[in-house]
């Protein structure tokens, strides 16, 4: 099993920047690929970004092209999500996947979640 821990949510005023991280535990993720998600009040989940098994492959949502950036180091089974320019649209409770079926792609539903951590953006 793998334990996934997100933190550094918080509020934000828009223009402003946030950096989200998620710990693994309980086994090694250096093989799995890692993505984060969000889900808006009334809103379904929806995808933001995924990154491959060795940061070699990065994908993202349309909407957050350009603002956010992935990134993993696999020797402290961590991924992050640097997120800048943030918009009040951004805000959302971010969630952090890892797909043990997989090290290339956006995460699918096999995925291990983690808990969340809110973001807020206020204009």
């Amino acid at each position: 099993q793998v334990q996934l821990v997100e933190s550094g949510g918080g509020l934000v005023q828009a223009g402003g920047s946030l950096r989200l991280s998620c710990a693994a535990s309980g086994r090694t993720v250096s093989n799995y690929a890692m993505g984060w998600f969000r889900q808006a009040p009334g809103k379904e989940r929806e995808f933001v970004a995924a990154i491959s098994w060795n940061g070699g492959g990065t994908w993202y949502a349309d909407s957050v092209k350009g603002r956010f950036t992935i990134s993993r180091d696999n020797a402290k089974n961590t991924v992050y999500l640097q997120m800048n320019s943030l918009k009040p649209e951004d805000t959302a409770v971010y969630y952090c996947a890892a797909d043990p079926t997989t090290g290339w792609g956006i995460p699918g539903p096999g995925n291990y979640w983690g808990q969340g951590t809110q973001v807020t953006v206020s204009s």
